[in-house]
């Protein structure tokens, strides 16, 4: 089972949902660098529900044990390890889905890739409780990128029909300051309360609904990356398509594009501020693979959890007859609210490992 990323950073991740813990350890960390611990917990509790309407009431502390890496508060050249500890699993329920899977879920998909003794409890290793380490692991890049004057921040963009406002895509600074410290990530706090609303009633149906995650990265340094296999966009979609639950990834304008013209998408370059850049931003901060100093912009699509209440047809294995299956357990609503912080640590996962990669190639 493949649980390694990266080139100059490598992240391995291990443990299962319903395991004693799950951890990461990250190779490649440069000797010397401040780690704020406090703020890394901060960062990684974001994950977690912490209450929010939709979420699971599956509470775990989250609580960041660091085992090795770390010698006064700087990383030390070596492997860093850190764990958080499972408290509050409930596997029974899991017992039904051998039988019994789930529409939509990995139940029967793992069995048929590892072996029928798969861990299915909570999902195993193929559970979104998993994005725990990798925001362990992001919140480090993170840190290390705030150094170099790298911002990276994420807002809730949609929740089934509705939306919120999308970030300045020239300059979004003031947009992710707005996000600093919210408990509901949205930048339009009306439509936040709205969308809230919205996901309580369907959670109330029984029902689970998809969303959208828009993020922005802003002091990226411009002429970074490669064409072709490895560029900024497909080393940062690799990572974000290892979210479970991610549909889909867009730069810049995206889908949008396919229906405008050349004139219509074309970015002009300007000078701004004695600096070339460009007056619009419908590249979303990446030509063909290159940074262009612009801010990165993209946008990830969540779908709706498949394990709902409401009834389901599937298929019982013993019998080979459909049957009719009511889901027990502990499930979100709509996964894009826990998404936003774990879309960020990923997007600093694959900017991290990027800048490390053509640091030490020079």
């Amino acid at each position: 089972m493949q649980s390694e990323w990266g080139h100059a950073l490598k992240i391995s991740v291990y443990g299962g949902s319903h395991e004693p813990l799950l951890g990461v350890c990250v190779c490649g960390l440069p000797k010397g660098i401040a780690i704020d611990t406090d703020a890394l917990q901060a960062f990684v509790s974001r994950r977690a529900p912490n209450g929010a309407v939709g979420t699971t009431p599956r509470t775990e502390a989250d609580f960041v044990r660091i085992k090795s890496g770390l010698v006064n508060g700087q990383t030390d050249g070596g492997a860093f390890i850190a764990e958080i500890e499972n408290r509050n699993a409930q596997s029974k329920p899991y017992n039904t889905y051998r039988d019994i899977p789930r529409p939509s879920q990995i139940d029967l998909p793992a069995r048929w890739r590892f072996g029928d003794d798969t861990d299915l409890r909570g999902g195993g290793h193929f559970s979104g409780r998993m994005t725990a380490a990798y925001c362990i692991a992001g919140g480090i890049a993170m840190q290390a990128l705030n150094a170099q004057g790298v911002r990276i921040g994420a807002h809730l963009c949609t929740v089934g029909a509705l939306r919120d406002r999308v970030f300045d895509p020239v300059d979004p600074r003031a947009d992710l300051e707005t996000l600093t410290g919210k408990p509901f990530p949205v930048l339009d706090d009306a439509q936040g309360k709205a969308m809230q609303q919205l996901i309580a009633a369907i959670q109330s149906d029984g029902d689970s609904i998809g969303g959208t995650v828009e993020c922005a990265v802003t002091g990226f340094a411009r002429g970074c990356g490669t064409p072709l296999f490895d560029g900024i966009d497909s080393r940062l979609a690799s990572l974000l398509f290892a979210v479970p639950a991610v549909r889909g990834v867009a730069f810049g304008s995206g889908f949008e594009a396919a229906a405008m013209k050349g004139s219509e998408h074309n970015d002009p370059y300007v000078l701004r501020d004695g600096t070339v850049q460009t007056e619009t931003n419908r590249h979303g901060g990446v030509i063909g693979g290159i940074s262009t100093g612009m801010p990165i912009l993209f946008t990830v699509a969540i779908k709706p959890a498949a394990s709902i209440r409401l009834p389901q047809t599937t298929l019982q294995l013993s019998t080979g007859k459909q049957t009719e299956l009511r889901i027990e357990g502990r499930h979100d609503a709509c996964i894009a609210v826990r998404a936003v912080p774990v879309i960020e640590a990923v997007a600093a996962l694959a900017l991290y490992d990027l800048y490390l990669e053509e640091t030490y190639a020079e």
